[in-house]
Parts: structure tokens; C-alpha cells; sequence
């Protein structure tokens, strides 16, 4: 059995000594590899999602329009969480040039694709973020940002809130719990409180309270387990913030952990990857088929691949045989009705009330 070992980086920055956590790529892991993490999947599985789609009707699973265009700007972020399955991190330097989203930009105009959605990475760090946002919203389409709450408080970044206010960019922000020690082991140490900071300065600039600025919560599990309700957690976040930290939001939604990348790593270090595919097998629910993501939305990566999803994307599954390969060759025509791209990860996006980048599916 693989197992990956952790290794951390000592660096100083402005007299102070920091620990970073290297990502997989920059720590020479083999699950650095998209095809490796594919072996991994597929190795002894006793059932294949095509054959779980073929059962129930849905093979090929296809496109039904393009309703979001979610756009990877780049693989740095300012943290190296647990479960990332982007491998994203301070050591990371794959970055979307003004370019490739010149040519997110013209899809944007010439379709009548209602919203951006923005993701990384830490997509506030690409130097090319705030003119994207800018230039999105003078084309009237709705922009999400992607974000990780503790870069609103990072040195260069303070006046982020009332930026992303003034353009009136909806909030999705990652907070995989309402306990500090819970946050912190899948984040890093710190995070929760820092988290708590830029949850405040979001508030204080209007979000999540009002109607147009909505402000998302999202809960992923910290362990190989699937996500309780998201109604009823929902309320243990809206008592335990209010009551504790004085912060309020719009709304949580729960996501699954894909066993892909630095989730697989843990994964495969703790013996699980066998139990943990077999829970979302068990899981399994077809009527989570109609709403999965993959089916309105189209992923774009960083360099302009285009990709079914943004799983798919990390796993480099472009989209299938015969359509479009890149944002400069888009077709709204073929792409809105294309055969989409799966693999055994995307059990993850089926098991139980689903899970997609809004939350639960049925």
C-alpha cells in the first residue's frame, strides 16, 4: 500500500519563522500524478459508476446546457488543507494569465451563460482576480468567489471584503466546522480563528445581511464520512456562530470529500481508501443524477483546458472525444449537449442526498 509521508517547509517571513505543509507535487509524491490517483480508484473495485449509470438509464451521462462557467485561476493558495483536492498550496505556481480569461470572458458575452464562479487555489491571490471580477460584472453575469476566509485577513488583502461588496460577489466560503480543533486539523492551526476574522470584516461589510450579498457556509467531513443534513447542521452553525463569535451567514451547504489527490493521500496513509469507496458505493443514490453539477456546469483550468468538472479537471479528464479541448475553441453548441466524462470518483458526487458546489442534490 502507498502511503504518502507528510513533509513541511521552515520559512521566515518578516523575522518570523512559519511551517508550511508542501503539496504533494512539491514533496514528490507519485499521487502528484492524476494517472496514478486513477490507478488507485480503480484497483479491485467491485462495481464501476458506468455500470451503476448503465442500470439506471443514465449511460451516457450528458450535458443539459451550461449554466456556469467555473474557472480554476490557479493552483496557489496561502494554505495547505488535509483535504484539498486540488493540491493547492504557498508552493504552487500554475496561475491563469489576464489572456486565457480575456477568453472566459468573450464565452461570457457571446453565450448567455448566467454565472462565473471562481475558484483555485486562493483566487484572490491570482494578481489578475479583481480585474476578472470587474469585467464580469460590466457584462451583467452573477460572479462566486471561491473563498477560504483566511486570505480576507492575509497581509495585502484587508480591503478584500469591501472590493468583493462594491461588485456584489456572492460569498462561498470553507468553514468545515463550527469547532476550532475540528477546523484547525484539517486546515492547519490557526485557521479557525482567523477564519472567525474574516467571517467579521465579511459582516461588517454587509454580507449576510443583505439580500444581495449573500454569504455560503460550506461543511465538508474531516474524516472519511459523508455529511449529516445539511438543514440540520445548518442550525447547529447559525446557534454556535451567532452565539459564540457573533457572526452571521446566509446559508451552509455540505460537501462530499472527493478521494482524489490530498484526501486520497490520507486516505491511503490511514488504511481507509477500501472502506471509504465502498461507503459511497453503498451509498449510492440515482436520484441524484438529474442535478449533478457536471450536467450545467463547465470547468475551466488554468492554463484554459476545459474539463466536465472541477474534479475532473484535477484528475486531467478533459472532456470527451470530439469536443472542444480548450477556452479558445468553446462551442456552445456542442458543448451544451456533450457526453460527459466519468470515473469511480464520482461516487462521491452520488452517495447519499449528493453533493455538488451547491450543496445537496435531492
Amino acid at each position: 500500500m502507498l502511503r504518502p509521508q507528510r513533509f513541511v517547509l521552515l520559512i521566515y517571513l518578516r523575522g518570523k519563522a512559519i511551517m508550511i505543509t508542501l503539496s504533494l507535487l512539491r514533496r514528490g509524491s507519485p499521487l502528484a500524478d492524476p494517472a496514478m490517483q486513477q490507478g488507485m480508484l480503480a484497483g479491485g473495485a467491485d462495481r464501476q459508476f458506468e455500470s451503476a449509470l448503465r442500470q439506471h438509464g443514465h449511460l451516457p451521462l450528458t450535458a443539459s446546457g451550461i449554466k456556469v462557467l467555473q474557472v480554476n485561476v490557479g493552483k496557489l493558495c496561502n494554505q495547505t488543507c488535509n483535504h484539498c483536492h486540488v493540491d493547492a498550496g504557498p508552493d504552487r505556481r500554475e496561475i491563469m494569465e489576464r489572456d486565457t480569461m480575456r477568453a472566459c470572458l468573450k464565452v461570457l458575452a457571446q453565450t448567455d451563460i448566467a454565472t462565473l464562479d471562481i475558484t483555485g487555489g486562493a483566487p484572490e491571490m491570482n494578481p489578475h482576480f479583481r480585474w476578472f471580477v470587474t469585467q464580469t460584472r460590466e457584462l451583467n453575469r452573477h460572479v462566486i468567489d471561491r473563498c477560504n476566509l483566511t486570505i480576507l485577513v492575509a497581509p495585502g488583502h484587508s480591503d478584500l471584503p469591501g472590493f468583493l461588496a462594491k461588485n456584489a460577489v456572492e460569498i462561498v466560503a470553507s468553514l468545515p466546522c463550527y469547532l476550532p480543533e475540528n477546523t484547525d486539523k484539517q486546515r492547519g492551526n490557526g485557521v479557525f480563528a482567523k477564519s472567525i476574522e474574516g467571517l467579521r470584516r465579511l459582516n461588517d461589510a454587509g454580507y449576510g445581511h443583505a439580500r444581495d450579498l449573500p454569504l455560503t457556509l460550506v461543511y465538508n467531513p474531516v474524516g472519511p464520512t459523508l455529511p449529516p443534513s445539511q438543514a440540520k447542521l445548518e442550525d447547529c452553525y447559525r446557534q454556535h456562530l451567532r452565539d459564540d463569535h457573533g457572526v452571521v451567514f446566509s446559508r451552509l451547504i455540505t460537501i462530499t470529500n472527493m478521494p482524489i489527490s490530498r484526501f486520497l493521500a490520507d486516505l491511503l496513509e490511514s488504511d481507509q481508501l477500501e472502506m471509504y469507496m465502498q461507503k459511497l458505493l453503498d451509498a449510492f443514490n440515482p436520484a441524484t443524477l438529474d442535478g449533478l453539477m457536471c450536467r450545467t456546469m463547465l470547468s475551466v483550468g488554468w492554463d484554459g483546458r476545459l474539463y466536465d468538472c472541477d474534479f475532473n479537471q484535477m484528475l486531467d479528464l478533459g472532456c470527451s472525444e470530439g469536443q472542444p479541448r480548450t477556452i479558445w475553441d468553446f462551442d456552445s453548441r456542442r458543448l451544451a449537449k456533450r457526453a460527459i466524462v466519468t470515473g469511480q470518483h464520482c461516487f462521491g458526487c452520488t452517495a447519499g442526498c449528493g453533493s455538488s458546489c451547491a450543496g445537496e442534490i435531492v
